[in-house]
């Protein structure tokens, strides 16, 4: 048997399925495409998560385009994370040119222009649909872990949260959380410890400039209400095709924290509200998480640890994650463990390092008899790339060297017009884009503080008014005579008046002593 031939059986034999598959492109043997090669996922596993690793430029974005138009067309809604801002256009039929017409050609395919059905989302002020959520549905131990903080901090986190749904405080958003940290911080201290025991301010005070670090990223404009409901995310137009949510992250690049933050409670959500499916034919919803080391670059081990947890056990909800890097080492170990679809463009060798990392790169994929992995991988064209994955009971298919079939949609973004015409028929944009600001934690405790401070006040004018009472009052207005006397002219004539009379009166006394003295002498 020749070389093709063997290659031509590999392939057949390890991705024909039996279940529903798309076909997102065709094998290449010896630097061609070999007709019949068809290169398809199985939807049955792609709750098992995946990667799609490769340098800039070499069609990581463009491959992450075409899996996401794969699964819409099988009515699976899917979430992409667009760091970049390029991924708009799958809501615009493509249009054919030479390249694509000959690169479909290579595969047996017709190609078909197509543009799918789109929902814009934000975090921020960006066009689309806005994504919510209030610190409520985050809880303590989700919260701690975002704000990174040791088990003294993340148990007075606790407590807050404790204390808040004892007293009917709803904590919506962060200036509700503040506000309850400065509130048992002074006022209400002795409150706190009377009811749950003592706590640190100096504690608190750490907790607090967490937060306004992660304020400082935005987050203010994350966290509150109408909070987002995830059921919206899993929709399929009236054609069956599934929704593609398209969350726009432009301005999230250096705000890490925020990405990261919404990310997390997003896979939170999903887990505890979505029922325990097992293995389905196909998954409920696929998430891509475009630029991936963002998320990883300053995660804590907490974060990365609760990460981790989520990967494995999500899957049982019928959800599938895919990270798209540019290298395989940008996700923790034990994420990538649990990745079974493995797309990896091409990696550029410049430095003895990158030869090092390459390799590693090699290792995690199976051995092939057709191909030396490592070398190839620095020759892949843009478009090719690896593949290997699980087919339907989990086992890993042959690594073939794959032409990835262009997108049917638009490479390249929606004009600013094409954008505002998306967001104003979409349904969802009207009934997110009201911000709430119900009555929480911090109109109730402002109130609080303000007529714990007036009844304060009313207390001090009460006992200013007692004492005054008490005090004994002045004499009687000064009666004509004493006013006369308190005159400084009358005053100084009443005292010479005085001296003179008593000069006379001991005077005369003295001239009779004189007197007697003569006449007893005689």
């Amino acid at each position: 048997m020749s070389n093709e031939a063997a290659f031509l059986k590999t392939v057949q034999e390890g991705y024909t399925f039996k279940g529903e598959k798309a076909v997102f492109g065709v094998g290449m043997l010896d630097g061609k495409a070999v007709p019949a090669t068809n290169i398809a996922f199985p939807l049955k596993t792609m709750n098992r998560h995946g990667l799609i690793a490769g340098a800039t430029g070499t069609g990581k974005t463009k491959t992450l385009q075409t899996i996401a138009e794969c699964l819409s067309d099988k009515s699976v809604p899917v979430l992409l994370m667009d760091i970049k801002g390029d991924l708009s256009g799958l809501a615009a039929a493509g249009t054919v040119n030479d390249r694509i017409q000959e690169r479909y050609d290579l595969m047996g395919i017709a190609y078909q222009p197509t543009g799918f059905p789109v929902e814009l989302m934000s975090l921020s002020n960006e066009k689309g649909i806005r994504l919510r959520a209030t610190v409520s549905e985050f809880g303590p131990i989700l919260l701690s872990k975002i704000l990174n903080l040791n088990d003294t901090q993340q148990g007075i986190v606790a407590l807050i949260f404790k204390y808040c749904d004892d007293h009917k405080l709803p904590l919506l958003d962060l200036k509700d959380f503040t506000k309850t940290i400065q509130y048992i911080s002074n006022e209400g201290k002795s409150e706190i410890e009377k009811e749950y025991g003592k706590i640190s301010t100096t504690s608190t005070g750490t907790i607090l400039r967490k937060v306004i670090e992660l304020q400082q990223q935005g987050a203010n404009q994350f966290f509150g209400e109408i909070s987002f409901d995830v059921d919206d995310l899993m929709r399929t137009d009236e054609n069956g095709r599934g929704y593609i949510n398209i969350l726009r992250l432009t301005d999230m690049q250096n705000r890490p924290k925020l990405f990261s933050t919404f990310m997390l409670q997003l896979l939170d959500e999903l887990y505890s509200t979505l029922p325990e499916e097992g293995d389905l034919d196909q998954p409920k919803l696929c998430i891509f998480i475009d630029e991936a080391h963002l998320v990883f670059q300053e995660a804590s081990a907490a974060l990365l640890e609760k990460i981790e947890t989520i990967i494995k056990l999500i899957r049982s909800k019928g959800v599938g994650i895919f990270f798209c890097t540019q290298n395989p080492q940008d996700i923790p170990a034990g994420v990538l463990s649990q990745l079974g679809l493995k797309v990896q463009h091409a990696l550029r060798a410049f430095t003895a390092a990158d030869r090092k990392v390459i390799k590693k790169a090699a290792e995690n994929y199976p051995v092939s008899e057709f191909y030396k992995t490592d070398d190839l991988l620095t020759q892949l064209g843009t478009g090719e790339a690896f593949v290997s994955l699980l087919n339907e009971k989990g086992i890993p298919t042959p690594l073939v060297h794959t032409l990835i079939a262009s997108p049917r949609s638009r490479m390249d973004i929606l004009s600013e017009q094409e954008i505002d015409r998306l967001v104003q028929k979409s349904r969802l944009v009207k009934k997110y884009e009201e911000l709430i600001d119900s009555k929480s934690a911090y109109e109730i405790l402002t109130a609080k503080l303000d007529a714990a401070a007036e009844q304060t006040a009313q207390e001090e004018t009460t006992r200013a008014e007692e004492k005054e009472k008490k005090t004994p009052s002045r004499r009687a207005e000064k009666s004509t005579i004493e006013k006369v006397f308190e005159n400084s002219a009358v005053k100084q004539i009443m005292r010479t008046a005085g001296a003179m009379i008593t000069r006379s009166l001991l005077g005369g006394l003295g001239l009779n002593r004189t007197t007697k003295s003569k006449t007893k002498r005689k």
